[in-house]
């Protein structure tokens, strides 16, 4: 790792022939360039800042001041990953998002970080010392011998008069100034060594001070977890809407219309053309109206908003084609458990009324100590898995989407399926009745 970190993958022998060398000198000419830059950005801001802070107009400009660091810490970071690509670098923010929107959100959470603290340190160090560090030591290594290897040219546009490369000593003839050239292209490559070190020594300060703690990297998962129990809960929210949409709408103008035709068939001359399509279209309007229900059932069914998750695997286990045996001892719980631990079961008696060749199942599901377990098994060939169809070509995105969503409430989905079976799926959701 540190011989990658240094001298990148071909090792030090062939350092000056890869893009290492060249991407050090941009990465510490930016530097110099950004901290000159910076220094004139802070001093403006400082002093605007103080002169105008009486009339208030100045108060802004400090504010500012004070979060410079956060967009010079963006664009280090990115110079970092210029720098290093050999490393398994990521380079990530330690800011977290807002829970609300707007400016004065932002600002009071980035001003109670301590990650924004961090990278103002770092943007006064760049602004004072760094760029002037990052100057002398690209003159050193680059400068000098770039002056060196120019002294033939140097000496023909002086018209042969003598010249001095870098100041150092007096060169008037061309055996001279070739002598020094090869002088010169020897510094370079030699000094590109020291030039590199350099170059991941400065980039390890900057990851130092910009790279995220532990801390803020479990805050942001805890934020990241919580983003994502609030998208299950609003497509929850939504997959009821849209259930009670087409309930109310859909599904009550299907039985008028289904209503209607019954009593025009009822109306018309028995054994007539008309009497023949007003009962097709009836027994149209009955197989429509049925796999609506189905399609309302599928996208949330009202016996698990109403009675609960063990009546709703029961309706399930009711409508399978293979015969399921139910243990159920479940108390009302949270209603994103709820949902998720009936699409589990769901899911799996899909499969295994599609691909198991299963006589019997079975679904045993009980609250205790804090957690939700359902055990669904199958005595049908095997080969399930949550990550692939396994075998018997059972599983797939199905059952990779319900882990998924288990992740999201700290729930885990495990499949236990040798081929020649039984099958076992095991659903576990921490919750509280």
């Amino acid at each position: 790792m540190i011989q990658n970190t240094l001298w990148g993958a071909g090792g030090w022998r062939g350092y000056v022939w890869g893009s290492r060398p060249w991407r050090s000198v941009v990465y510490v000419g930016g530097g110099a360039l950004a901290g000159a830059g910076l220094l004139v950005v802070l001093v403006a801001l400082g002093v605007l800042g103080v002169a105008l802070s009486l009339v208030l107009v100045g108060l802004p400009l400090l504010a500012a001041l004070a979060l410079s660091g956060v967009p010079v810490a963006a664009v280090e970071r990115w110079r970092v990953r210029v720098l290093l690509p050999y490393e398994e670098y990521e380079g990530g923010s330690p800011h977290r998002t807002p829970e609300e929107p707007g400016l004065v959100a932002w600002f009071r959470l980035r001003v109670g970080e301590a990650a924004t603290w961090r990278e103002l340190a770092y943007a006064v160090l760049l602004a004072l010392v760094l760029w002037p560090l990052d100057l002398g030591v690209l003159a050193c290594a680059v400068g000098l011998p770039v002056l060196l290897l120019g002294a033939p040219l140097q000496l023909a546009l002086s018209g042969g008069g003598g010249v001095r490369p870098a100041k150092l000593w007096l060169v008037d003839g061309y055996p001279g100034a070739v002598g020094t050239a090869l002088l010169g292209l020897v510094l370079l490559l030699v000094l590109l060594y020291p030039l590199g070190a350099y170059a991941v020594a400065r980039a390890g300060l900057a990851r130092l001070l910009l790279d995220p703690r532990e801390a803020e990297l479990a805050a942001r998962l805890v934020e990241v977890t919580r983003s994502r129990a609030r998208l299950v809960a609003a497509f929850e929210a939504e997959r009821r809407r849209i259930e009670r949409d087409l309930h109310d709408g859909a599904q009550q103008r299907l039985v008028a219309l289904s209503m209607r035709l019954g009593l025009a068939r009822l109306d018309a001359e028995p054994g007539s053309p008309l009497a023949a399509s007003l009962t097709a279209a009836h027994g149209e309007a009955e197989a429509v109206l049925g796999e609506l229900r189905e399609l309302i059932r599928g996208i949330h069914p009202q016996v698990l908003a109403d009675y609960g998750l063990a009546a709703a695997i029961e309706d399930t286990a009711d409508r399978c084609v293979v015969p399921v045996t139910c243990a159920l001892d479940l108390p009302r719980l949270p209603e994103p458990v709820e949902s998720a631990g009936y699409f589990a079961v769901r899911e799996a008696l899909t499969n295994v009324d599609r691909h198991s060749g299963a006589r019997r199942a079975g679904v045993r599901a009980r609250h205790g100590d804090g957690v939700l377990r359902i055990e669904v098994t199958d005595d049908g060939r095997g080969g399930a898995g949550a990550g692939g169809g396994g075998s018997g070509g059972r599983g797939g995105s199905g059952l990779t989407g319900l882990a998924d969503r288990l992740a999201v409430l700290d729930g885990t989905l495990t499949v236990a399926s040798p081929p020649g079976g039984p099958t076992v799926l095991t659903v576990e959701i921490p919750c509280t009745p």
